[in-house]
C-alpha cells in the first residue's frame, strides 16, 4: 500500500525526506524519486531493521521551481506532498524612466530562480497599492502604474511561484530581501507657453521751469482671455503674493503704490513721463482663461538718457493632468548662464520682469513637485522662448524655422551657389556650413585639400575655393543677429574631376611601352585606373580592359610600365581619375564652348567646339553631344560626336537657354549657356467668318509663342477714314471687331507680340453685308400691290361673268363652274430648296474652296515625330501643334506628352471640348491619364469598337464593375444603361489620392463617314441635349470621339453649338462655323452628307423653337382673354 511520508524544505533549499515508523515494512527497499529538473533523481534510504532509516537530503538546484517527491517500494509508489522554494529578493538598482514609468532592475541568482510573477507593493501617498506583476525578464521589467509627480515610498519586491499539481493551484512568495526604497516620478512640464515683450520708449517734454519731465501714462496689457481688472487688482496681488510680483533684471522694481518708504532710483524724477509700449506676443492661447490673468501698469520711468528697458511677461498653462505638483521654478539664461531663478506656487501661470541690459536671454519653465519624502524633482523643460536684445534697442525673436528646399547650383570647378527657401523676409542673414567629406579620407600627408577638410562656417551663399574630385556637405542656418535657428537638411554634392593631361607614351619595344601624364594642380582623387583597348585574339572581341591602378599621390606626374603586349598590335590607352565619392565619379570631359548661333527661316544652327582645333574625337571617350534649348519648352536633340553642328526647329516668340552637353561612360559636362531670344512669327491661317452688317469675326492660328495680339482694322477707302477702328488687343486666336458699318471694305491686320518684340502683321481684307430693307416692309408692300392688282382682276371678271350671265340668260343654258385652286406644301418646298442650296454651297461656291483649303499651312510637327506615329489611329488625320493637348509627364522621352486631341472652343469657352481619336490599345491608358488632368467628367463616344468586320475604337472601359487599371490610373463602372440608340455610363477614375467621376455618352447608331437616318434626326438632337443638359453642371472640357475624331466628332460639336446659338439669335452661319473648327483640327465635318444633316437639324432646331414660341403665344393670348 501507500502513505504519506515527510518532505521539509529549509531555508537553504535542501529538501529532507524522511519515514515514519508506521511506513516500514519487513525486508523493504525505499527509494525516493526527485523529478521536476531536467533529469529526474533517485536517492535510496539505508536498510535497517531496528530503526528508522536514515532522512535523505536532496540540495534543490532551482528556486522557485515545482518538484515533484515519490516514495518508492518494491511493488508500489509511494507520493508526498510536492515541495516548494522560493528564494529573498535583494534590489540591485532602479533607474527613471519616462514620467510614467519607472525601470526596476533585481538582482537574484538566475541559475536557482524560477518564478512567474513580481509582487510590486508601494505607498502612493497616504494609499498602499500593490500590483502582481508578470512582465519580468531577466530582473528587469518597466513598471507603467506609476503617476507623474507623486512620491512613491516603502518600494517592496516579492518574488511569486505558482503551479499546479492535481487541479489544485500552488502559490508562493518571497520575503522581502532589502531595503524598502522611494522614488518620485518627474512631473509633466507646463503647456502652451507664451511670451510678451514690451519696449519703454520715453518722450521728453519741457516743464516751464526749463527741466526735461517723463510723464507716466498707465497702458493695460490683458495677456490672455483678457477680463476687466483695473492696475489697482494687479498692485493688490503683487501684495498678497510674492511669487507673482514683478522681477527687476537689475535691480529691484520702484513701485509707486508701495506703502514701504523706499528712495527713488538715480533715474528717477518727480515729474511724471510719458511711456509708449510696444508689443510682440509670441503664441498666445486662444481657449484659456488664466485664473492669475491680471492687468499691470507701465509704470516705470526712465532717465532719457538711460538704455531702453523691455518688459517681459510669461504666460502658460498648467501641466496636462494627471500629475501632482506644487509649483514652477523659472529660469532666465543670459549670454548662456542662468542668472535668475524664480519660484511661483501652483495657482501662478504667468510672470513678469523687467530686462535693461542687452545681450540673449533664454526662458525656460519648468513644473516641480516636492510634497511627501521625496526628493523634489523637477519635469522636463518645455519649450524654450529666447530672443536678442541689441544695444540700441532692437529686439529679435528665436529663430525656429529651417531652411528648406536646399540646393546647390556649381558655377565651375572651384565655385557653387547654395540657394534655400524659407519665409523670412531675404536669405541674406544666413550661415552656410561647408566642408570635405574627402579630406579625411586621405592620409595627412598625401592631402590634396587645404579647404573645408574642418566644418568652415560661411556668411555668403557662394562656396570659393572647391576642388575638383571632391565630395562637401553643406548646411545652411537662419541667422538674425547672434540668434541662430536650427539646422537644415544636409545636402552632398560632388565636383567633377577634371582628368589628367600630357598623355605621354614611350615605345620600350616590340611588347612594352611607358605611358606618363600629368595631373592638375587642384584636384583630389583617389587612384588612377589604366587601360586599354584592343583586339583580344582569345575572345576575339574588341573591349576595354582595366590593366592596372595606382593610388593618388601628391606627385603632379605619374608614369607606368605595360608589358607583355602582343607585338605589331594596335591598342588605344587612356588613364581616369576616380574620386572618393559615392558613386565613384570618373573624371568628367571638358565643357563645350559655343561659338555661333543663327537663326535662319524658323531654323536655329548652333555650332560649337571641344578642345584645342586639333583635337581627334575618332578614337576618344566621347559617346555623344546632347543640345538642350530651355525655354517655355524644352527640347533636346542628340548629336553623334564626330558633328560639333546641329539644327534645331524651335517655337518662334520665346527666349532660349542653348547648352550643349557631352557625355561619357560615366559623367557629361556641359557649357555655357547661350541666350537667344526669337521674334515671333506672324499668325497663320487668317479668315473672317460670321459676317453681319456691323461685325465680323476673325480667327488664325498662333505660330509659336505670343504673349497676345494686337487686331486693327482700317477703311480701305481713304476718304471714310473715320471709319477706322482702334486696335484691339486679344489673347485668344479669335476676335469679333464689332460696330462696323454696313456695305463697309476693310483692311485688318493681326500682329504677334512676345516678350515685347512684335511680329510682321497679317492682313485680310474683309467687308460687311450691305444693309437690307426690314422683311416685314417688304411684305407689305408686296401685298399692297398684290391687293390692288387682285382687286383690278377681280372687277374686271366680275363684268366678264356679268356680260357672260345675261347672254347665258338669253340662251337659258349654262354650265357649272370648275376648282382651280391647288393647294401645296410650304414646308416640302422649303426643304427641297435649302438641300440644293447646301449640296451647292458645299460643292461650287468659291467658300468651299476655301474651306477646303483651311489647315494646309498648319504644323504637325509633334505628330510626325517617329515615337508618336504609332499613337496615331490614322496616318492623315493628324493634331495641329497649337492646339493638341499635352500630357504632364515626369518622363523626358521625346513624345512622353502626345496624344491625337485637339482643344476645340466652344459657344461659351476657348477650350470647351476636346476632339481625340478613338483610343488605341497602346494608347488607352493616355486616354485616361488626358481625361484625369484635363479635369474631363463628359466623354461622349459616337462609334461602336466594331463596324462592318473593322475595328473603329478600342474598348478602353471595363467590360464589369470590377475595378480595372490602367497604368497608374484605376477605372471602375458604377452603373450602365443601354438604349436603342445609345448607352449612358457612370466611370469612377483615380490615381493616388485624385479621384472623380466620369459620364459616358455612347452614341451607337451613327454609321461611320455618314449621318443618322433621317428620321433619326430627332434622335440625335436629343442626345446633344442630354450631353449638354449633363455637361451643364460639370466642370472641364467635353472629351469627343469617334474613329478618326473629326467626321461624326465635328458634326456633333457643331450640332451642340447650334444649338445654343439659335437660343439666343435668329440666323446661324453653318460655314464660319465648320471653317473655324477645321482650324483647330484638320477634317472636322469630314463628308458632304455630314454637312447638309447639319443644316437639316438646323431647321429642325429653328421649326422647334418656332413651335415654342407659337404655343406662349397662344399661352399669352388665352390668359389675356380669360
Amino acid at each position: 500500500g501507500t502513505s504519506m511520508f515527510q518532505v521539509v524544505v529549509t531555508d537553504s533549499n535542501l529538501l529532507i525526506m524522511s519515514l515514519e515508523e508506521s511506513d516500514l515494512m519487513p525486508s523493504s527497499v525505499y527509494v525516493a524519486k526527485i523529478s521536476g529538473e531536467s533529469k529526474s533523481y533517485f536517492l535510496q534510504f539505508e536498510e535497517s531493521n531496528s530503526s528508522l532509516p536514515k532522512p535523505l537530503m536532496f540540495n534543490a538546484s532551482y528556486h522557485d521551481h515545482f518538484y515533484t517527491v515519490t516514495l518508492m517500494v518494491v511493488n508500489s509508489n509511494l507520493t508526498s506532498r510536492p515541495a516548494r522554494s522560493v528564494t529573498v529578493l535583494t534590489i540591485h538598482d532602479y533607474k527613471p524612466s519616462p514620467e510614467t514609468g519607472v525601470v526596476f532592475e533585481v538582482k537574484y541568482p538566475e541559475k536557482f530562480n524560477v518564478f512567474s510573477r513580481v509582487n510590486i507593493s508601494y505607498w502612493e501617498g497616504n494609499n498602499f497599492r500593490s500590483v502582481l506583476y508578470k512582465d519580468f525578464f531577466k530582473g528587469k521589467t518597466v513598471f507603467n502604474h506609476l503617476m507623474p509627480g507623486i512620491c512613491y515610498s516603502n518600494i517592496t519586491f516579492q518574488l511569486v511561484s505558482k503551479a499546479t499539481f492535481n487541479k489544485t493551484t500552488l502559490i508562493k512568495s518571497s520575503g522581502v530581501g532589502h531595503e524598502p526604497q522611494q522614488h518620485r516620478t518627474a512631473p509633466y512640464p507646463p503647456q502652451n507657453i507664451s511670451i510678451q515683450i514690451f519696449l519703454v520708449n520715453l518722450s521728453s517734454l519741457e516743464d516751464p521751469a526749463g527741466r526735461t519731465a517723463v510723464e507716466t501714462s498707465t497702458t493695460e496689457i490683458k495677456l490672455i482671455n483678457p477680463t476687466e481688472k483695473s492696475a489697482e487688482m494687479y498692485d493688490d496681488q503683487s501684495e498678497s503674493s510674492a511669487a507673482s510680483s514683478p522681477y527687476n533684471w537689475t535691480e529691484e522694481k520702484y513701485l509707486a503704490n508701495s506703502s514701504e518708504t523706499t528712495a527713488p532710483p538715480y533715474w528717477w524724477v518727480s515729474e511724471t513721463a510719458t511711456v509708449d509700449v510696444e508689443g510682440f506676443v509670441n503664441e498666445i492661447p486662444p481657449d484659456y482663461e488664466n485664473p492669475t490673468s491680471v492687468s499691470f501698469s507701465a509704470e516705470t520711468v526712465q532717465d532719457p538718457l538711460s538704455p531702453p528697458s523691455f518688459k517681459v511677461s510669461i504666460t502658460w498653462f498648467p501641466p496636462k493632468p494627471p500629475t501632482a505638483f506644487d509649483g514652477f521654478n523659472i529660469y532666465i539664461h543670459k549670454d548662456g548662464n542662468v542668472t535668475l531663478i524664480s519660484s511661483v506656487d501652483e495657482n501662478t501661470h504667468d510672470f513678469v520682469t523687467e530686462l535693461m541690459e542687452p545681450g540673449k536671454y533664454t526662458f525656460t519653465i519648468r513644473t516641480f513637485s516636492s510634497s511627501g519624502s521625496c526628493d523634489t524633482r523637477e519635469s522636463s523643460d518645455a519649450k524654450a522662448l529666447s530672443f536678442y536684445i541689441s544695444p540700441d534697442g532692437k529686439w529679435f525673436e528665436e529663430l525656429t524655422e529651417k531652411p528648406k528646399n536646399v540646393t546647390v547650383s556649381i558655377f565651375n570647378s572651384t565655385a557653387a551657389l547654395v540657394l534655400w527657401k524659407s519665409s523670412l523676409e531675404g536669405n541674406s542673414d544666413a550661415i552656410v556650413s561647408v566642408q570635405s567629406l574627402t579630406c579625411q579620407k586621405q592620409k595627412e600627408s598625401q592631402r590634396l585639400e587645404k579647404y573645408y577638410c574642418k566644418e568652415v562656417n560661411l556668411t555668403s551663399n557662394v562656396i570659393t575655393n572647391l576642388v575638383p574630385g571632391a565630395q562637401y556637405r553643406v548646411v545652411v542656418y537662419l541667422q538674425k543677429a547672434p540668434l541662430i535657428g536650427p539646422p537644415s537638411d544636409p545636402l552632398l554634392f560632388s565636383i567633377e574631376p577634371t582628368g589628367i593631361k600630357d598623355l605621354v607614351l614611350y615605345p620600350l619595344g616590340p611588347s612594352a611601352v611607358v605611358l606618363s601624364w600629368s595631373r592638375p594642380y587642384s584636384g583630389v582623387f583617389r587612384k588612377y585606373i589604366v587601360e586599354m583597348f584592343y583586339f583580344n585574339p582569345v575572345t576575339m572581341t574588341s573591349e576595354w580592359t582595366s590593366y592596372y591602378e595606382i593610388a593618388a599621390t601628391v606627385s603632379l606626374t605619374s608614369t607606368v610600365r605595360l608589358t607583355n603586349l602582343l607585338p605589331a598590335w594596335y591598342y588605344n590607352f587612356r588613364v581616369t581619375m576616380v574620386t572618393w565619392a559615392e558613386p565613384e565619379r570618373s573624371c568628367s570631359p571638358v565643357a563645350p564652348r559655343i561659338t555661333q548661333v543663327e537663326y535662319v527661316k524658323t531654323l536655329l544652327y548652333i555650332s560649337w567646339r571641344y578642345g584645342e582645333k586639333t583635337l581627334d574625337l575618332s578614337h576618344s571617350r566621347m559617346l555623344h553631344w546632347q543640345v538642350t534649348a530651355e525655354g517655355k519648352k524644352r527640347i533636346k536633340k542628340s548629336v553623334s560626336r564626330n558633328m560639333m553642328t546641329a539644327v534645331m526647329a524651335l517655337p518662334a516668340g520665346d527666349i532660349y537657354n542653348i547648352t550643349v552637353t557631352a557625355f561619357t561612360e560615366r559623367s557629361s559636362n556641359s557649357s555655357l549657356p547661350y541666350v537667344v531670344k526669337l521674334d515671333p512669327a506672324p499668325p497663320k491661317s487668317l479668315f473672317a467668318v460670321n459676317k453681319t452688317q456691323t461685325s465680323v469675326t476673325l480667327l488664325w492660328v498662333e505660330e509659336g509663342f505670343s504673349d497676345y495680339f494686337e487686331v486693327f482694322c482700317r477703311c480701305s477707302d481713304l476718304v471714310q477714314s473715320e471709319y477706322d477702328k482702334d486696335a484691339v488687343v486679344v489673347s485668344s486666336h479669335v476676335v469679333t471687331i464689332s460696330n462696323l458699318h454696313p456695305g463697309t471694305s476693310y483692311n485688318c491686320s493681326i500682329t504677334s507680340v512676345s516678350h515685347h518684340s512684335a511680329s510682321v502683321p497679317t492682313f485680310i481684307t474683309v467687308s460687311t453685308l450691305v444693309a437690307e430693307m426690314n422683311p416685314n416692309v417688304v411684305v407689305i408692300s408686296l401685298l399692297a400691290v398684290l391687293s390692288i392688282l387682285l382687286i383690278g382682276l377681280l372687277l374686271a371678271t366680275l363684268v366678264v361673268l356679268r356680260r357672260k350671265h345675261l347672254q347665258m340668260s338669253r340662251n337659258k343654258n349654262g354650265f357649272k363652274k370648275r376648282k382651280l385652286t391647288k393647294y401645296v406644301s410650304f414646308e416640302l418646298s422649303h426643304a427641297v430648296l435649302y438641300r440644293f442650296f447646301y449640296i451647292n454651297v458645299f460643292t461650287n461656291t468659291a467658300q468651299s474652296s476655301e474651306l477646303k483649303m483651311i489647315g494646309l499651312d498648319i504644323e504637325h510637327c509633334a505628330a510626325d515625330l517617329p515615337a508618336n506615329r504609332c499613337k496615331n489611329r490614322y496616318t492623315n488625320i493628324l493634331p495641329y501643334d497649337f492646339s493638341r493637348v499635352k500630357l504632364v509627364s515626369t518622363d523626358e522621352e521625346e513624345g512622353a506628352d502626345y496624344i491625337n486631341a485637339n482643344f476645340i472652343p466652344g459657344y461659351t469657352s476657348v477650350q470647351e471640348y476636346i476632339a481625340t481619336q478613338g483610343p488605341l490599345p497602346d494608347t488607352r491608358n493616355e486616354f485616361w491619364k488626358m481625361i484625369l488632368q484635363q479635369k474631363s467628367q463628359v466623354i461622349v463616344m459616337l462609334t461602336q469598337c466594331n463596324e462592318k468586320r473593322r475595328i473603329k475604337c478600342d474598348h478602353y472601359w471595363p467590360f464589369t464593375t470590377e475595378p480595372v487599371s490602367y497604368g497608374d490610373i484605376m477605372v471602375e463602372m458604377v452603373s450602365e444603361d443601354e438604349q436603342p440608340d445609345w448607352a449612358f455610363r457612370v466611370f469612377r477614375v483615380s490615381q493616388a489620392d485624385d479621384a472623380q467621376h466620369v459620364l459616358h455618352f455612347n452614341f451607337t447608331a451613327w454609321p461611320d463617314h455618314g449621318v443618322p437616318a433621317s428620321s433619326a434626326a430627332e434622335s440625335i438632337l436629343q442626345f446633344v441635349f442630354m450631353v449638354r443638359q449633363k455637361a451643364a453642371k460639370t466642370k472641364g472640357p467635353i472629351t469627343v470621339h469617334c474613329s478618326a475624331g473629326v467626321g461624326r466628332t465635328g458634326t456633333f460639336i457643331a450640332l451642340d453649338r447650334l444649338m445654343q446659338h439659335i437660343r439666343d439669335h435668329e440666323y446661324v452661319d453653318v460655314l464660319g462655323l465648320v471653317a473655324e473648327l477645321r482650324s483647330y483640327r484638320m477634317c472636322m465635318v469630314q463628308t458632304e452628307e455630314q454637312f447638309i444633316f447639319i443644316h437639316q437639324c438646323v431647321q429642325l432646331m429653328w421649326k422647334k423653337k418656332k413651335q415654342q414660341f407659337r404655343i406662349s403665344d397662344v399661352i399669352y393670348e388665352n390668359v389675356s382673354k380669360s
